[in-house]
């Protein structure tokens, strides 16, 4: 999804693919295949590169750092990015900045793990440090008994981090980005709704949050860019507790393009994959305005339908306003394969742009439209 926005500025965009049907291959030319955990195909892929960046947090910080070494220009740089390759030290690393956190703890063992459940109360939250995602990584310990369940992931990878089971309001997202050079831009904070661990729908800007929690978030997310020298698009994504605190704690952070940003591309002035471009680049950056006073974006997951074109016809003739974005991936039940955005006309009208958001990535996702819906489309079309 960078490759439109480094077409339009001029740029020219090289990836390295894991594999020959990866969805990048069709939107970039040169997409060589390599394997990015060995550092010699990182070194020759990067040979001519005026910036390597990356869209997940996954390249092993040892060759970020041999990288550097050789002279590549990575952005961000090896010590921000563990922030977000780690979980444990970015807990740590917010801790350090004196930024709202939840209760947590590096836990070695399942003793260890008890002992936190007792100290601060069960239900708990144990994550492993690396490697997660969309909820990967991530499970429920409901009591002492149930920690036993938990050794496997011990003997897997120790420690691991422990985390008090947050009472929240709602999910958050604080994205912004960062220049080298230090500039750095926020877009409004939106909501995020997650289902089963993967975010679903988000709606920018999020509504009815205090202005002064809006701004906290914004000042906290610029901050942890900053003094962890982040550079290029970081979304920190926030639990909402009203009445405690400054009304968020920092869940997580993704130091890239991110899932809850994806309403940017055509609700935001400067979409985050533009951004991201020019901030890796040390290119002034864009403005975030938004483009109207409510944006959805809504997620759909593969389904029963394996062939999205075919449903196209129905599903934007459902929403001529709809913009929607396939991402070329095969369909397999649970995968992201694509979302859908819509600019709304008043903050008032949230649920219904919910709604039709909704309706054009069911259409996408199964392949028909339901009963009602085509009789209503029959009627406008008549």
């Amino acid at each position: 999804m960078m490759a439109p926005a480094a077409t339009a500025l001029g740029f020219e965009l090289r990836v390295l693919a894991e594999a020959e049907d990866v969805s990048a291959v069709s939107a970039v030319s040169t997409s060589p295949v390599g394997d990015y955990k060995d550092l010699q195909t990182l070194l020759d892929f990067a040979d001519g590169l005026d910036v390597m960046t990356f869209d997940h947090e996954h390249v092993p910080t040892d060759h970020l750092r041999a990288l550097l070494a050789a002279g590549v220009n990575v952005q961000p740089g090896p010590d921000a990015l563990l922030n977000a390759q780690d979980k444990l030290v970015m807990r740590a690393a917010i801790d350090s900045l004196g930024l709202p956190n939840p209760i947590w703890a590096a836990v070695a063992d399942v003793a260890a793990l008890v002992d936190f459940g007792e100290e601060t109360g069960w239900p708990v939250v144990l994550k492993m440090p690396r490697g997660g995602y969309d909820g990967k990584g991530v499970r429920i310990i409901d009591s002492a008994e149930a920690a036993e369940e938990a050794a496997p992931w011990f003997e897997a990878m120790s420690p691991l981090l422990a985390e008090a089971k947050v009472e929240f309001s709602r999910e958050l997202s604080a994205l912004v980005a960062r220049t080298p050079g230090g500039e750095a831009r926020a877009w409004p904070v939106v909501h995020t709704i997650q289902v089963d661990g993967v975010c679903d729908e988000v709606i920018a800007p999020a509504l009815d949050i205090p202005l002064e929690v809006a701004a906290a978030a914004e000042d906290a997310a610029l901050r942890v860019a900053t003094e962890l020298g982040v550079t290029g698009v970081m979304a920190a994504e926030l639990f909402e507790t009203p009445g405690s605190g400054v009304g968020f704690l920092i869940n997580e952070l993704a130091m890239r393009p991110h899932n809850t940003g994806h309403w940017t591309q055509d609700g935001s002035v400067t979409s985050q994959f533009e951004q991201h471009l020019r901030a890796v680049l040390d290119l002034p950056l864009g403005a975030t305005d938004i483009l109207g006073p409510v944006v959805v974006m809504k997620n759909f997951l593969g389904g029963d339908n394996q062939d999205l074109f075919s449903a196209y016809p129905a599903a934007l003739a459902s929403e001529p306003a709809a913009k929607v974005h396939c991402y070329g991936k095969s369909v397999r039940p649970g995968r992201k394969i694509g979302h859908v955005n819509l600019v709304g006309t008043s903050t008032d009208d949230v649920d219904s742009v919910r709604q039709r958001a909704t309706r054009v990535a069911a259409i996408i996702r199964d392949g028909r439209v339901p009963t009602e819906e085509s009789a209503r489309i029959s009627e406008e079309n008549a």
